[in-house]
């Protein structure tokens, strides 16, 4: 392109990060709760981080579980987003989505008696965790018979 090969490479690596980045948003929109959902997944996100800290630190869940929800751990500390913090609303909303995302996973494989055990907040609190879940309360988790 440039005649350069170190203009080239830069800005190949350049494009490469922004078409990656793109397609992170863009699958954020996809994953992203419906409705009002979001929002409450925004007044939530205290109480789902404190629980999300125990869940990980809960040693009769499946492994492959805790280390979703340590990496998710690592993620939200890591000073770096998809959309930055300082963004106004927009800020957050990517890590709303991605502890949504994560807490369905958990949710589906560890079941909702771990989630509700380990809950911090409230027992509407709890009601909008299991709606952000995509399950109701009632749900047995994967590879449980159902009675």
């Amino acid at each position: 392109m440039t005649g350069s090969f170190w203009w080239d490479l830069l800005i190949g690596i350049g494009i490469a990060l922004l078409v990656t980045w793109l397609v992170l948003v863009i699958a954020l929109l996809v994953v992203r709760p419906r409705g009002g959902l979001l929002r409450e997944a925004l007044r939530l996100l205290p109480d789902v981080l404190r629980l999300v800290r125990r869940l990980a630190g809960d040693g009769t869940l499946p492994r492959g579980v805790r280390v979703r929800l340590w990496l998710l751990m690592v993620y939200l500390a890591l000073p770096i987003d998809l959309i930055p913090d300082f963004i106004p609303v927009l800020g957050y909303t990517d890590d709303a989505i991605i502890v949504t995302a994560v807490l369905r996973g958990v949710v589906r494989r560890a079941g909702i008696a771990a989630v509700r055990a380990h809950w911090p907040g409230t027992d509407d609190g709890f009601a909008a965790v299991a709606r952000l879940a995509g399950l109701r309360p009632e749900d047995p988790p994967e590879g449980t018979p159902e009675r």
